[in-house]
């Protein structure tokens, strides 16, 4: 049984409500959790007097300031900046409070670009970053180092977990700032309604489609945290399905579950990002964890949860 004080840095966005499904699903139902209106993350102070007053025994840090390759890449500043800030104020006072146990989300972007496939833990740090998302990168990478030093300097044994590309019910759906798989739903389903309103267009993606991507259903990491958290692994861990498909296929899949089959228009002058960026995920699943929820599967929950939500997401 997990200790009685949780806390949840980001239970509204698409990790953190993750974490809180399976936390309840697991009967647990005394969690710490705070919009962003009764706690800044990025103010230091307001973040020790939380930790002072609640001190949490388990901190799940979800919390970022997340988006795609557009927002990443005109958003520099904010997403280096602002993910130091976040992730500084919660680590630090994790530390200083004594938490027995931190859990710290990163991203597969922390590795080499044109690292070799799969991309093992160990692989960090051995090549240069993909330019477009580096400033997220970065940030992300100093936050899971801050991990292993609290490890390797004050015996903890806190988890970094670096996830494939996640989706999910609460995923971002707005067309500045969303990943590729959300933003697929969006964009195919608006089409969808232009041809039932007698107005087709095409639906335009960025790139060229080539790049080859591996996705997991957001519970499936979920379900991964809170296994780990009730062992004594530590350190660095990617978690991934271990499957990949082109963008391409991607849009294919996505637009079957929507309904749509009109024509796409692909935009070879936008950037494709990193080629290709699979996870060896070895690591974690030696531990007894496996992915259960499928992309078919996982791609008509998400549209659906976007049926049920549309109207307060596009508002």
């Amino acid at each position: 049984m997990l200790p009685s004080r949780v806390f949840v840095a980001g239970h509204n966005g698409l990790v953190g409500s993750a974490l809180v499904r399976e936390l309840k699903a697991r009967s647990y139902d005394h969690l710490l959790t705070r919009n962003r209106s009764e706690l800044d993350l990025r103010d230091q102070s307001a973040v020790d007097k939380f930790f002072r007053q609640e001190r949490p025994e388990i901190v799940f840090v979800a919390a970022a300031k997340v988006g795609g390759i557009q927002a990443n890449n005109t958003a520099r500043w904010e997403f280096l900046y602002e993910n130091l800030l976040i992730q500084n104020n919660i680590l630090g006072n994790s530390l200083a409070s004594d938490a027995k146990q931190v859990v710290f989300f990163g991203s597969s972007c922390i590795y080499p670009k044109l690292a070799d496939q799969p991309i093992r833990e160990e692989y960090l740090l051995t090549g240069p970053l993909e330019p477009t998302n580096e400033p997220y990168a970065i940030a992300k990478i100093a936050g899971l180092k801050l991990v292993e030093a609290a490890n390797r300097q004050y015996g903890h044994r806190w988890l970094s977990l670096m996830p494939t590309n996640l989706y999910g019910p609460g995923d971002n759906f707005d067309l500045e700032s969303s990943h590729v798989l959300p933003a697929m739903i969006r964009k195919f389903h608006e089409a969808k309604k232009r041809v039932l309103g007698g107005r087709e267009q095409p639906v335009k993606l960025w790139g060229t489609g080539s790049a080859l991507r591996e996705f997991l259903h957001v519970d499936d990491l979920a379900r991964a945290a809170c296994d780990l958290i009730m062992t004594d692994h530590s350190g660095l861990f990617n978690v991934g399905s271990g499957e990949e498909l082109s963008i391409r296929d991607l849009a294919g899949h996505v637009a079957e579950v929507v309904g749509y089959d009109g024509p796409v228009e692909w935009d070879s002058t936008r950037p494709d990002g990193t080629p290709r960026k699979l996870l060896d995920s070895s690591k974690v699943r030696a531990t007894g964890w496996a992915p259960r929820i499928s992309l078919e599967s996982g791609l008509k929950q998400t549209y659906e949860w976007y049926l049920r939500n549309m109207s307060s997401l596009e508002a």
